[in-house]
């Protein structure tokens, strides 16, 4: 059994075992990234639970020789996409996909996923709009969802003259009495 697989044997019981899903396993020279998520989002404490269930069970059973480093995180707003399984989840999300250098047609392109499969995906383009365009998988260097923010109204309302302040003592309403004379006796 490869690294990879022996890793992958050892995370996805644990994390399953923990009520979260394996997003992504990515070992990257010496650093092992486990991507983590759940429906309403991985807080501190799954993380927190799953690097230490994932270092106990690293140690006893040493899948991956040498030194490496443990990454445990969420995937966070803007998910890297690697996997058939990655675009499957994008599916009529935006997605921003830069391309390997020798792709004809350009290296940066926006656009929602509308068709993926074990080999390509498909997206119908931000511009041209109206357009889509397929990609194999070998042809991707780098994919990621785009979150996209909602206008949301300014703090604070809209902004309105304040009334003129009352009451004595004020400069305003000293100067909105009537004018009195002094009577001397």
């Amino acid at each position: 059994m490869s690294v990879p697989d022996r890793v992958r044997a050892l995370v996805e019981p644990i994390v399953a075992g923990l009520e979260l899903e394996l997003f992504d396993l990515e070992q990257a020279g010496a650093v092992l990234r486990v991507t983590l998520d759940k429906p309403g989002g991985v807080d501190v404490a799954d993380l927190t639970a799953t690097t230490r269930a994932l270092s106990r069970a690293f140690d006893e059973h040493d899948p991956i020789a040498g030194q490496y480093t443990l990454e445990v995180s969420s995937p966070g707003l803007e998910r890297q996409l690697r996997t058939p399984r990655h675009w499957e989840w994008a599916a009529n999300r935006v997605v921003s996909i830069k391309t390997v250098s020798d792709f004809p047609g350009g290296r940066r392109f926006t656009g929602v996923v509308t068709h993926s499969d074990e080999t390509s995906v498909t997206i119908a383009l931000d511009e041209p709009v109206g357009e889509s365009i397929t990609f194999d998988y070998v042809d991707i260097e780098k994919a990621r969802t785009i979150f996209v923010w909602a206008a949301a109204p300014k703090p604070g309302g809209p902004k309105s003259k304040p009334a003129p302040p009352t009451g004595a003592g004020t400069k305003a309403a000293a100067s909105a009495a009537p004018k009195q004379k002094k009577v001397q006796s």
